[in-house]
């Protein structure tokens, strides 16, 4: 039988995180240590995976000595939080139907606004962009559109975008539309006051992890229910030449405003309100399992699960449900609140590399295909919490993990998602083992904070089970 030790922890701007033996932090974002309750020592498996490995995660880098960690962790199976930590939400948040008017009189960061949309039609089709750009008008503030973003956005359109702002001098950004825009917001806040590449501050993958010095002020208006990233302060950007999809953020990421209005995401067809609404499931569901959640972030992860789980897929039988819409769209709000208090695990590292080497597959999608597997894999080690997700699922009390998955399941059916194929978005099954490794080596910090590490088999086992 391997044994296994996880990481004594420091405590980041965000949450708390974990280190090795020899750790490296950027000072701007450690806080403090974090004092845990229980300390193991435990033998890593031997494998390239794990030796003289570089960890990453989201601002914090760690460099593994040796085949041995030291790990520090809460005990998920007694559903046991860790009990100290802090939190630092720098973002005012404005929710509720009809609420985008308030665009016009809340005090903005700036005088002249980017505004960011996809390439897309539905920003102009529905007049969500004329709306946004009408009340910034109101509100004294000039504004420029750019308007390429893709799904899954690309680092080439952040630099371009960057270079615009600058040259125009926009002194903020406004996100407007799903979270591939928002997430480009945030990324070209911050190439629009540090040189160099976007890659250049990318702790992971081929990225030189250059320390952030400033970053223009952020407004979030989500125009989709998923991300959360109105509420924490990671990006995804894919760098298409290296084929590396990699989250990122630092304290200046965080929106200063963000304005939540389920008004604007009755437009949203059916199988993207499943695709995005799953997405926020999994931040929730990740977050609660995973080994650094903390009291807080077990309160919003457990309300998001119960919201989503009842009212996503009315949302998606019937998108001009207000009610619904506006209960999933705060369930995603509340997930985004889980990823600023605990973290998202490997499903997403696992997701990302998928998209990153087919980027037309939809990140709730990919998550969706890989759920079931995944979250089996970890069913005998966070026992008590697969139950607890289950009884605020069902509303019924839970007397095996297994009743997670089910729901899971029937959630999944509910909202006709239960069976994508990942074939139909280009993958084939020959490219699942070069994926576990661009997983580990792009967001391999997420590892990290599984219940427990998980082997390249059976990361490559989770890939062949999801794929159809």
């Amino acid at each position: 039988m391997n044994k296994f030790t996880v990481l004594s922890g420091i405590h980041t701007e965000f949450f708390p995180s974990c280190v090795g033996k020899k750790w490296f932090c950027r000072p701007a974002l450690c806080r403090s240590h974090l004092q845990l309750q229980e300390e193991k020592k435990l033998t890593l498996r031997k494998g390239k995976a794990w030796r003289k490995r570089i960890l990453t995660f989201k601002g914090v880098y760690l460099v593994q000595e040796s085949l041995y960690l030291k790990i520090r962790t809460l005990n998920v199976e007694n559903m046991n939080s860790n009990p100290i930590f802090n939190m630092h939400i720098p973002t005012k948040l404005v929710f509720g139907c009809g609420e985008i008017k308030k665009l016009a009189t809340e005090k903005l960061p700036g005088k002249k606004a980017m505004i960011v949309i996809s390439s897309g039609t539905s920003m102009k089709k529905y007049g969500y962009l004329d709306k946004v750009i009408n009340l910034l008008t109101e509100n004294d503030t000039a504004s420029i559109v750019y308007d390429k973003i893709l799904p899954n956005p690309i680092k080439s359109h952040v630099m371009e975008a960057a270079a615009i702002c600058r040259e125009r001098g926009c002194d903020f950004i406004v996100g407007l539309g799903g979270g591939s825009s928002i997430d480009s917001a945030k990324a070209i806040a911050v190439m629009a006051c540090n040189d160099g590449d976007y890659w250049d501050y990318i702790q992971g993958g081929t990225g030189k992890g250059r320390p952030v010095k400033k970053v223009l002020p952020v407004v979030a208006i989500p125009t989709t229910a998923g991300t959360g990233t109105e509420a924490d302060p990671w990006t995804v950007i894919t760098n298409e030449e290296r084929q590396e999809k990699i989250g990122f953020g630092c304290p200046g990421t965080f929106p200063a405003l963000s304005i939540i209005d389920p008004e604007l995401m009755v437009s949203i067809p059916p199988h993207l309100t499943a695709y995005q609404g799953f997405d926020a499931f999994f931040h929730a569901a990740e977050g609660f399992i995973a080994n650094c959640s903390t009291p807080i972030s077990d309160l919003y992860a457990l309300e998001a699960i119960r919201l989503l789980a009842k009212y996503l897929p009315i949302a998606v039988s019937d998108g001009k449900n207000l009610k619904a819409r506006a209960k999933v769209a705060w369930g995603s709000t509340l997930a985004g609140l889980v990823e600023s208090t605990s973290s998202c695990t490997s499903e997403h590292s696992m997701e990302h590399a998928m998209s990153a080497f087919y980027p037309e597959l939809p990140h709730g999608a990919g998550l969706i295909a890989l759920s079931e597997a995944y979250f089996e894999t970890f069913r005998n080690d966070s026992m008590k919490r697969y139950m607890k997700m289950a009884e605020v699922m069902t509303q019924q009390k839970s007397n095996r993990p297994s009743d997670f998955i089910d729901a899971l399941v029937r959630m999944q059916t509910a909202c006709n998602v239960r069976d994508i194929r990942l074939s139909d978005w280009g993958l084939k099954e020959e490219d699942l083992p070069k994926m576990v490794q661009n997983a580990r080596d792009t967001m391999g910090g997420l590892f990290l904070f599984d219940p427990r590490p998980l082997t390249d088999e059976e990361i490559l086992n989770i890939y062949k089970k999801s794929y159809r």
